[in-house]
């Protein structure tokens, strides 16, 4: 999590409208890739709420999708839980 999301966890407050869903999935994919410098969330808004796409390194993103795409669906199930303790609808798209 970002240094001020953590700082309002703490302190009992709630982080900014979207920033949770966001948070959540930046740790999950740094926690699970080689490079978490390479990292990248673009976040859209879209007709039903708002698409995260998460870019990872070439080598990473094997880690990410997992066998038959369990591991990325176990990620999209957190973050939209994540955003659903918020009120919103969240997805995830992985990008090559």
């Amino acid at each position: 999590m970002a240094a001020g999301a953590e700082d309002a966890l703490e302190d009992g407050a709630a982080t900014p409208a979207g920033d949770r869903s966001r948070d959540v999935l930046e740790y999950l994919a740094r926690s699970l890739t080689d490079e978490p410098d390479a990292v990248r969330i673009e976040e859209s808004p879209t007709r039903n709420g708002t698409r995260l796409s998460l870019q990872v390194a070439p080598d990473d993103m094997g880690r990410v999708i997992g066998r038959r795409g369990r591991v990325a669906q176990a990620i999209r199930t957190v973050v939209r839980a994540a955003a659903a303790a918020e009120g919103r609808d969240v997805s995830v798209d992985i990008v090559d």
